[in-house]
């Protein structure tokens, strides 16, 4: 849960669908599908608050720690995916008595991030550039902000084009349904 005191705020459904825009797998950390629909409703309304969205993260001070394989299944990545971010230093794993990771809450808060950045688009230089700036501390704040800025920006125009985009398919499927083989049924659009 959010720190008491945290502002009940509705979230943007173009701010918000970047919480939970994620690779196609079945589960999204181990919710039902009917929790997967009532997420998606309210990101579509706009009604999804702050807290929901936090709520759906996983929690910073949970001893439970995961393997590599547990982690993956539960962003819908490869375990490759994951050490190839450990490797370029985007996130830092402990590991057991045996050198074995182990994913704590800490850790999967970031790669839940990563995963989401990269699902919205953000290039793994912009990544990079990030995470450093997070290292860099309180400083680096208004550096972060503006590139958050800009990628929510860009993730509205991607937004707007998979829209028109599904105008299209949505104008075809019309277009076609239960006239297929009627050669003057769509002569001007084929």
């Amino acid at each position: 849960m959010p720190p008491e005191g945290t502002p009940q705020v509705s979230a943007d459904v173009s701010d918000a669908g970047v919480a939970f825009a994620r690779a196609p797998t079945p589960s999204v950390w181990l919710m039902d599908e009917t929790d997967i629909t009532a997420v998606a409703l309210k990101v579509a309304s706009g009604h999804l608050t702050i807290e929901e969205i936090v709520a759906q993260l996983p929690d910073p001070d949970d001893s439970t720690t995961r393997t590599v394989t547990e982690a993956a299944e539960m962003l819908g990545v490869s375990t490759h995916t994951i050490r190839y971010y450990e490797r370029l230093g985007l996130v830092e794993v402990p590991r057991d008595t045996a050198g074995h990771r182990r994913y704590d809450g800490n850790a999967l808060r970031r790669l839940t991030f990563l995963v989401r950045m990269r699902v919205s688009g953000m290039g793994m230089a912009d990544l990079q550039r990030y995470v450093d700036l997070i290292e860099g501390g309180d400083a680096t704040v208004p550096e972060r902000l503006e590139m958050m800025l800009e990628h929510r920006d860009t993730i509205r125009l991607r937004i707007a084009e998979l829209q028109l985009s599904l105008a299209a398919t949505e104008y075809k499927i019309a277009t076609y349904g239960g006239h297929l083989g009627d050669p003057e049924r769509d002569e001007t659009t084929r």
